[in-house]
Order: structure tokens, then C-alpha cells, then sequence
């Protein structure tokens, strides 16, 4: 009988966890492929079974069956002893019954089998359009290669590609899911100072340290996950310097916190700390030095847990990336809600490394002054994939002629990174043109833009190498071509120190053109579809739209393989930024109004100034941006999409957006309208409300949800339990009145469970400036008030509203909006990372 993709993905399900249920594994993967390649039989590695390769013939396509085995193990795993070889390119092809992360692991051993000698193999893997590995081979000992993919597709594609008259060989392969919030979308980066970072879903990473600090060896068996931590003795710099602790019965998972998945009780119950026989007058940090490969980000993992502690609050220290602060003054306590032994991690992304080690530093605190400390329990170190969506440091791809294995696949990849080396000899090409640049700034003065399109009625074509072509609105002339140099020039060749962001879509760069205009720079990468698809509907909507609270688009280049897009630089940044983990003065009451107002009003626009509605889709704190006023315009139009027509109430397409911002009717049932705007929109009110992240894991588990946290309390009519600090500290409770509860008011209206039952944009732009006045006739009332930084604050009137106004705008106000504290509410949504999504 011949098996279907389908039915062999569940049977290997079913096959693979059983032994799972057994051992009372914590977290039970949908797609499980264990895979003994070359084995006749089925193999038992500690509590798993790893399927016979037979089992799998149907998920191969290689134009020759070669199975080989070997005795000569020296006591190492069973999955060695047997090897599937290519002599030309091959495929495994995965049925996905859950999209999202899966962990790929492939073993290698080089035993000698006949003429196939092992050890000389020369080969690459690719995953899912990813180099997992290139120029790849194994001279020794048995080695395994740990991958992490966001799979966002049906299927999981790994092809293995020999170089020119050599073969590849696999002994194993794992394909398993991993749970969702494992890792999540966000991290810090290293800048000198610590950052937002965000677009970690769309990363491909290979795990090349997974350490535990002042513990033993766990082998796969003692992680929920089947993961290896090795000991950390070998990569210490000065072992004498620290001693190790265990107290593995004091670890406490939290609700909300880090669970067994995030790291087994034996990681966080031991630790390395400072050695406590030197004089504590004798200040040092313990260093621990890891060899990776330049050129990459990497993705750390710090894990914590004070198991040594007698009280809170006892322990403070310093942690370092190199010479960078990756925490200062960490109080875990603090992290960790006052609760003792509890864990806490902290990710983290490196710059683009230089150097060929990575150092991870602890050391005390000037906060400790009776006996300064510093402990790490664990500690995770991945590769990121770069630009051309790789994870080798090879230059170069191995590709065999006539294998007729899906060629042209492989040879646009090779092609990419082919690419790399033709970028080297760019790079030369313009050094002998450097004589020329005077002319060329000469030319680029004169005519520095060429229109997207005329106003003749014809369109012009946006196109590139990678970009497919895309046509922008011939009637608006409102878009312009950048040449590459121009662009180069304005950001000092993509200065890192430029850096003022990083998305899904690219980096962000702050920069100046040649006659004076500061600009933001935001750099895609051409061969990333999502990238590419943002990329033409960001010049697609921004070239029929000008608003003035809407970002402007200045140009856009598509030179030399590039995607780039140029925006007006808003002096202030992102909304996000001044609400929380930024460290920036806080905004006043007014401010935070006004700057509500600004972003409805653009988003007004966007859903009722064009001939049919524009759903941004993406609405959220970081995508509203600030001028040097505060002025509110809302950006980043890559997920954008037209809204339906007259005769339809929806438009059906797959979910996209930010987890914690997500309308969770357009989840459930992949249709998307204005209101889906609205909710995200709703969310943003109370985050402004309460200046605190929309999803924080690190809290209680009521209060991880920012919606449902606030909801709560919302309907109990108390947010003055939730205000952000900063806006209370001077107001008694009888103070947050009329106007907090009309904005109250509004956001739970946006957060209606169902779509048909939230406001407009344009209703909660109404209410908004409503509760501006009414906030303004508080402070007109009570002198008391006049501060700021606080609720009531006074400051000129906009909007053309006199104090008459406001009192008949009271007098005439519609029910339907002035009632809105009846809105019944269901349970709220507790969303869902959708691989697809942001």
C-alpha cells in the first residue's frame, strides 16, 4: 500500500511520542520525525524511537538508494552506525501538520562503506530555502548539527548537495515542533546601549552553544525538549576565579514565567558565581570565551535563577557581551515578581561580529557593598542566518551537474551566494569609479530623483533582479527612483552606528541626502519574500497617500539587488519608545492624547480617504512614529491591504500582524475588515494608558495580556490601578475622572470580541478629542492640577474646539457613543503566534 505525505506524517506522530507519554515528557511536538537513515530496523536512543529508513522512502527523492552501516562505533549513539548517501542532489520532503519553529538535527559520522569513503565527502544542506550548512564535511568524529526554522509552509524541504565528484551523507534526522513561545519575536540588541530588537520569527538559527554554568552534562533524555547542555569548565578564562553551586530543589517555575521547555530544573538549579574565598575588596568579573564565525549576529540566551540567596533583594551584578552592558544592576528578584528561586532568561542579539570569540562577562554591581556577587546558570548561543539567508560561512555552494533534482531551486540559491563574491568584486569597481563621484554628485544634484510615473496617464515599472516587478499608481507622480550611490552616501555606507531600528522587513538607518533632508533609510532584503512583498506594497499604497499623519515616503532604490525604501526621519522615534524600556522622559497626559488623536486621524484617512478602505493590519506602539513636535504619523504599510467591496463585508486572507496586537475575530476566521484595525488600535489606548509592553511573560499570568489585564480592571471601573505611575503620582484617586474614563471607555469599545460590535475609527477619533476637552475643563476647574507630566496638564487648544464647542458637543453627543461602559465584553482572546503572521 502506498503511503500518502499526510498519512505518514501522523503515523510518525504517533509512532515518535509514544515513548513521550511515557517518560511524561512536558511538551508533546505535532510534527515528531526521527529517522534512523539507512536502518533496516527501528532504533531506541534512551526514551525515543528513531524509525527505520524504509518507513520514510516515500519523503526521498534521490536518484539512487545507498545504505550503508558500519560496526566501528567505539560506544557511540546507534543512529552512527548506519549512513544514507547521495552521489548527486537529494531531497527529504516533510509534511507540516503545525507551522511555526521546528528544531532540525542532522548526524554525521565518516565511516568508510566500499568505494564510499565518508570523511572525503563535500557537501551542502539547504532547509527550507536556508544554507544550513555549505562546503560542509565531517573528517572524524561524530558530529550533530542543531537548526531552528520558522517553517511557514505545507511542507519542509531538506535537500543535500554534493560538490563535483564528491557525495553527501546523513546517519539521522530529526524534524520536530517547538513550542511557540520558546522564542519569541522580540530581544535585545547590543548597540552600545541595550535596544528593541524585533524580527526573530523570520530568523533561521543554529544552536552552536548550549551551556550549563557550574552543572553537569544533561543529555537529551533530561530535557523536555531533547536538547544537550554541556558543562562549562572548558570555556572558562580563569576557573580559579569562580566556584559552582547546586540547589536544584529550590528552583520554582512561575506562572508566566520560564517553564521546564525554557530550560530543565538541572540548568536552573545550578550556577557558576565568584569565588567566595577572595577578599570581597578584590573586584573582578568571571569570563567565559566562545569561538564562533564572524560576520554573523548572534542570538543569546542569558538564563538566571538565585538559588544561593537567603532573602530578595540580596543580589545584584552586572552582565556583559563583550565589552557591552547586556544587564546592569540585574536584581532578579525584581524580574522575577519578589518571588525567590524563580527563573528568568534575557535574549539577546549581537552586532554583526568582527571577531572570531564571544565573550560573556559577569561581575558585581556598586550596588552590592557588603559582599559583592555575580552568578549565570545556563546559557544559549545561536547563529543567525545574514542576508543572503545563510548559516555557512562558505562562500560557495557545491552543486552537481545533472542531478534533476529540483536544479533550478538550488541554483537560485547558489546563485545568491555566488552573489557574495561578486559584491567583493563590486566593491573594487567602486573604489576605480571613486575619481568619478564629484561628476556623479554633480549629476545626482541636477537630477537626483527620477517620477515613479508621469502624469500622462503611463505607469512606470519598479523591478530588479529579485524583485519581480511591481507597478506603482501612474496618476500620482508622488513617488521617486534613488540611485543607489546617493543612498550609500546619505547613510555612510550603511553605517552600523546609524542603526535606529530593525524589522521584519530590514534595518533602519538614520541619513542625510546631499541637499540637507534627513531621512530614514529602511533596507530590505532582496531575497526575502516577505521583504519583497512588503516592499512593493509599501510604494504601492504610500504613492497614492499623503497625510500629514502618515509617514512620507521620499523614494525608493532598486540598484544592485537592493530593496531599499526612504522615509521622511521623524526626530522623536516611535510611540513605544517613550511609554516604556527606553529610559526617555515620559510624556505628559496631553501628550499621549494628542498623539492618540494623530494616529486615529491617519488611519481614518487610510479607511475612508480613498475609494475603498486600506486595512493597515499592523497597527501598533512601534509603527506610530513622532516628529520633533510629537506629532503622530503612522508607518510601515509592508502588511497593508485594500478592504473589501461595496457588495462585501470582508475580504478572506491569512492572518498577519504582531502578537499582542492581534484581532482575535480576524484569527479565527481569516477575514479581515476595518475593525481589525481598531482592535490593534484599542490595544495600543491602554498601552499608552498604562506605559507597559502589550505581552510581558515575565509577569503574573493575569497580567501577561495587557488587553485582558486592563479590560479587567476597566470593567471594574478602576483604572486608577492600572495608570502608568507617572501620570498618578500627583492625583487623588477622586482626580481620574470624566475624561480617563471616556478613554477608558473607548479602548474596551475597540476591543470588542466581535467586529461588528467595536466603533469606527472615525467613532474613537470622536470620543478621543472628546476626552481631550473634557480633561482640558478639569484642569480649567481645579488650578491644582497644573503640572506637566500629569493627568489634567493644560496646554493650547487644537482641533478648533473653543470651550463652548466642547459643552454642546456634551450637550448633542450621540448615545451611541456617550454609553459605551455597557458594552458587554467575552472572555478576551489569548492570542496565538501565527507563523505567518509578523
Amino acid at each position: 500500500m502506498m503511503w500518502g505525505f499526510r498519512e505518514l506524517g501522523l503515523l510518525t506522530c504517533a509512532l515518535s511520542i509514544l515513548p513521550l507519554f511515557c517518560s511524561a515528557t512536558k511538551f508533546v511536538p505535532i510534527d515528531n520525525y526521527l529517522i534512523d537513515c539507512g536502518s533496516p530496523s527501528n532504533t531506541t536512543v534512551g526514551s525515543r524511537n528513531f524509525a527505520a529508513d524504509s518507513f520514510f522512502k516515500d519523503l526521498v527523492s534521490t536518484n539512487e538508494d545507498i545504505l550503508a552501516n558500519t560496526l566501528n562505533l567505539n560506544g557511540d549513539s546507534p543512529l552512527y552506525r548506519t549512513a544514507r548517501i547521495f552521489a548527486g542532489s537529494s531531497e527529504y520532503t516533510f509534511p507540516i501538520n503545525q507551522k511555526g519553529r521546528h528544531w532540525i538535527r542532522l548526524y554525521f559520522f565518516p565511516f568508510d562503506f566500499g568505494k564510499y569513503k565518508l570523511s572525503t565527502a563535500n557537501f551542502a544542506v539547504i532547509g527550507q530555502d536556508t544554507i544550513l550548512l555549505g562546503n560542509f564535511s565531517v573528517q572524524k568524529n561524530p558530529v550533530m548539527k542543531e537548526f531552528s526554522l520558522n517553517v511557514s509552509s505545507d511542507t519542509l524541504v531538506i535537500t543535500f548537495t554534493p560538490s563535483n565528484n564528491s557525495i553527501a551523507f546523513v546517519n539521522a534526522i530529526e524534524v520536530v515542533s517547538v513550542p511557540d513561545d520558546l522564542i519569541v519575536d522580540d530581544a535585545y540588541t547590543l548597540k552600545p546601549s541595550l535596544a528593541p530588537y524585533y524580527g526573530l520569527y523570520s530568523q533561521a538559527l543554529e544552536t552552536v552553544y548550549r551551556v550549563n554554568m557550574g552543572g553537569p552534562k544533561v543529555s537529551a533524555d533530561n530535557d523536555t525538549l531533547q536538547r544537550t547542555w554541556v558543562p562549562d569548565q572548558s570555556f572558562l578564562i580563569n576557573s580559579n576565579l569562580t566556584t559552582s553551586n547546586s540547589n536544584i530543589a529550590a528552583v520554582k517555575y512561575t506562572e508566566g514565567g520560564p517553564t521546564e521547555n525554557t530550560a530543565p530544573p538541572v540548568v536552573y538549579g545550578t550556577l557558576r558565581q565568584m569565588n567566595s574565598m577572595y577578599d570581597p575588596r578584590f573586584i573582578f568579573n568571571v569570563t567565559w570565551q566562545f569561538d564562533v564565525d564572524p560576520g554573523f549576529e548572534y542570538f543569546l540566551r542569558l538564563h538566571f535563577c538565585d538559588v544561593i540567596s537567603r532573602s530578595l533583594n540580596e543580589l545584584y551584578f552586572n552582565v556583559y557581551i563583550d565589552s557591552f552592558y547586556a544587564a546592569k544592576d540585574l536584581d532578579l528578584s525584581t524580574e522575577t515578581n519578589n518571588v525567590l528561586a524563580a527563573p528568568y532568561f534575557k535574549d539577546l542579539v549581537t552586532l554583526p561580529t568582527v571577531s572570531n570569540r564571544i565573550r560573556v562577562s559577569i561581575g558585581p554591581s556598586l550596588t552590592n557593598t557588603e559582599y559583592p556577587n555575580a552568578i549565570l546558570n545556563g546559557l544559549e548561543i545561536m547563529k543567525m542566518n545574514n542576508s543572503m539567508n545563510s548559516l555557512s560561512a562558505a562562500t560557495t555552494v557545491p552543486v552537481t551537474s545533472g542531478s534533476g533534482l529540483n536544479s533550478k531551486k538550488v541554483g537560485v540559491i547558489v546563485g545568491s551566494i555566488l552573489g557574495a563574491c561578486s559584491m567583493i568584486v563590486l566593491i573594487g569597481v567602486l573604489f576605480v569609479m571613486y575619481m568619478k563621484r564629484k561628476k556623479l554628485a554633480q549629476q545626482r544634484h541636477s537630477k537626483t530623483w527620477i517620477p515613479i510615473s508621469a502624469n500622462d496617464g503611463t505607469s512606470h515599472t519598479i523591478g530588479s533582479k529579485y524583485s519581480n516587478a511591481t507597478t506603482a499608481s501612474a496618476a500620482t507622480n508622488c513617488g521617486y527612483r534613488i540611485p543607489f550611490l546617493a543612498v550609500q552616501e546619505a547613510t555612510n555606507s550603511f553605517d552600523e552606528n546609524l542603526v535606529i531600528g530593525i524589522g521584519g522587513f530590514g534595518k533602519v538607518y538614520k541619513g542625510e541626502l546631499s541637499d540637507g533632508t534627513k531621512v530614514a533609510v529602511k533596507r530590505g532584503n532582496p531575497r526575502s519574500q516577505q521583504g519583497l512583498a512588503e516592499f512593493r506594497t509599501e510604494i504601492e499604497m504610500l504613492s497614492q497617500f499623503r497625510h500629514r499623519h502618515l509617514v512620507s515616503l521620499i523614494g525608493y532604490c532598486d540598484e544592485m539587488n537592493e530593496m531599499i525604501l526612504i522615509y521622511e526621519y521623524m526626530e522623536k522615534g516611535t510611540l513605544k519608545s517613550h511609554l516604556y524600556g527606553s529610559g526617555l522622559p515620559s510624556l505628559s497626559w496631553k501628550q499621549r492624547l494628542e498623539i492618540c488623536i494623530g494616529a486615529a486621524r491617519g488611519l481614518h484617512y487610510l479607511h475612508t480617504g480613498y475609494a475603498k478602505a486600506v486595512i493597515h493590519r499592523d497597527v501598533k506602539s512601534a509603527n506610530i512614529l513622532l516628529d520633533e513636535n510629537l506629532m503622530a504619523k503612522v508607518a510601515d504599510f509592508g502588511l497593508s491591504k485594500t478592504g473589501p467591496e461595496i457588495d462585501q463585508t470582508h475580504v478572506s486572507t491569512a492572518v498577519k500582524g504582531s502578537f499582542g496586537y492581534l484581532d482575535p475575530e480576524y484569527f479565527r476566521r481569516q477575514q479581515l475588515t476595518e475593525k481589525s484595525d481598531v482592535y490593534s488600535f484599542g490595544v495600543v489606548l491602554f498601552e499608552v494608558l498604562c506605559a507597559r509592553p502589550v505581552i510581558d511573560p515575565s509577569l503574573s499570568r493575569e497580567m501577561v495580556n495587557l488587553a485582558e489585564w486592563a479590560l479587567k480592571w476597566q470593567k471594574k471601573g478602576q483604572l486608577e490601578h492600572i495608570i502608568d505611575p507617572t501620570l498618578t503620582r500627583k492625583i487623588r484617586p477622586r482626580k481620574v475622572s470624566e475624561h480617563i474614563r471616556k478613554f477608558g471607555e473607548t479602548a474596551e469599545k475597540c476591543l470588542a470580541e466581535f467586529g461588528v460590535d467595536r466603533p469606527s475609527i472615525g467613532d474613537v477619533l470622536w470620543n478621543l478629542e472628546y476626552a481631550l476637552q473634557l480633561q482640558e475643563a478639569v484642569f480649567q476647574g481645579d488650578p491644582e492640577e497644573n503640572s506637566t507630566n500629569m493627568i489634567g496638564d493644560l496646554s493650547p487648544q487644537i482641533n478648533n474646539f473653543s470651550r463652548e464647542e466642547s459643552v454642546l458637543a456634551a450637550q448633542f453627543e450621540s448615545p451611541s457613543l456617550n454609553d459605551l461602559s455597557g458594552v458587554s465584553m467575552s472572555k478576551v482572546f489569548s492570542q496565538l503566534v501565527k507563523s505567518e503572521g509578523r
